[in-house]
């Protein structure tokens, strides 16, 4: 039996991934994410905590957190319109 030396990591790749599979990172966006990011900071100027191409009331949207001095908003900016879904504070801290 081989032993394995220290510090090698193995990755296993599992094939049949699905469509089903795919799906779950949602459709291409009409419009990027660097577009929509610069979207948000217009709306909400500060430094972005967190981001992510997220389904939420039914709607494939961005969604950014922005650390402002003493506040977290949230912009929502829809992937296929670049309309503004959501504009809200979340206080001191992020509570997602």
């Amino acid at each position: 039996m081989r032993t394995i030396p220290k510090g090698v990591v193995f990755i296993m790749v599992v094939g049949g991934m699905t469509g089903s599979a795919w799906a779950a990172k949602g459709p291409v966006p009409a419009i990027s994410m660097s577009r929509a990011r610069a979207m948000a900071l217009r709306l909400a100027p500060g430094r972005i905590i967190s981001s992510e191409y997220e389904k939420e009331g039914g709607v494939w949207r961005y969604s950014f957190d922005i650390q402002q001095k003493g506040n977290v908003q949230e912009i929502g900016i829809d992937g296929r319109t670049g309309k503004v879904v959501e504009n809200k504070s979340e206080g001191r801290v992020d509570h997602d």
